[in-house]
């Protein structure tokens, strides 16, 4: 099984008003490893970017200048996203900007999803932990994973981030010796089977102590009319 999880950062939040990409990241999982195969490439957008996203990625236009524009590296994305699942926390974001700039470079595939299936991990965190925070930092602390290095965000990082989360996600219930199934020790059964059991000791009522007990039936069956004790039916 093939995945590829991705992240991208962007000028702002929504392409239909004119915001790009300007990084991408994404590392390549075969059968649940890590290959050590990622993508990463920075984009020039040709435009400025806002403040508000400026101060959550950090990277600026002046280092963005001499990138490669989106369409000089389209192909070699969508080469290593084909035949893949992408693994996207909050998916949607990230295909929108990606077949954004596939329309406005004319590219001829025009969806990435064309080409690879995609798992949304924000979704699947809110089917396992509904009602709670399930953004990548609340994951981090819920499954324990280090993002300490993450003051900013950039997506590399990310994806790298997210594969962490991702597999604790999906790693399953760890065998916790609770089985209700379990196998017994052929040794411990032979054991058990030559072991000689002590003898119970019985404690048996003396005399008194059951002339007792038949008084006290008897004043039972002298203030409720009947006591059941005193004279059992059969069977009983």
């Amino acid at each position: 099984m093939r995945q590829v999880v991705l992240d991208t950062e962007t000028t702002g939040l929504d392409p239909k008003q004119g915001h790009r990409i300007i990084e991408i990241g994404a590392l390549e999982l075969v059968d649940r490893q890590l290959t050590g195969r990622r993508f990463h490439a920075y984009v020039n957008p040709e435009r400025e970017i806002e403040r508000g996203a400026m101060e959550v990625h950090g990277i600026t236009a002046e280092f963005l200048s001499d990138k490669p524009r989106f369409f000089e590296i389209a192909d070699d994305l969508l080469a290593f996203a084909a035949d893949s699942e992408l693994v996207i926390h909050n998916a949607p974001f990230d295909i929108g900007f990606i077949d954004n700039e596939l329309l406005v470079c004319g590219h001829q595939t025009p969806s990435i999803t064309h080409l690879a299936s995609v798992l949304d991990t924000l979704e699947l965190a809110r089917d396992l932990h509904p009602g709670q925070r399930n953004n990548l930092d609340a994951l981090c602390k819920r499954y324990d994973v280090d993002n300490s290095s993450r003051s900013l965000h950039g997506a590399l990082l990310d994806a790298e981030i997210l594969t962490d989360v991702y597999l604790a996600m999906t790693g399953g219930q760890p065998d916790l010796g609770l089985s209700l199934e379990i196998t017994p020790d052929p040794m411990e059964e032979d054991m058990h089977a030559h072991a000689e059991h002590p003898a119970l000791f019985v404690l048996k009522a003396s005399a008194e102590e059951l002339q007792l007990h038949e008084a006290r039936l008897a004043e039972i069956e002298k203030q409720s009319g009947q006591c059941m004790y005193l004279h059992p039916q059969p069977g009983e």
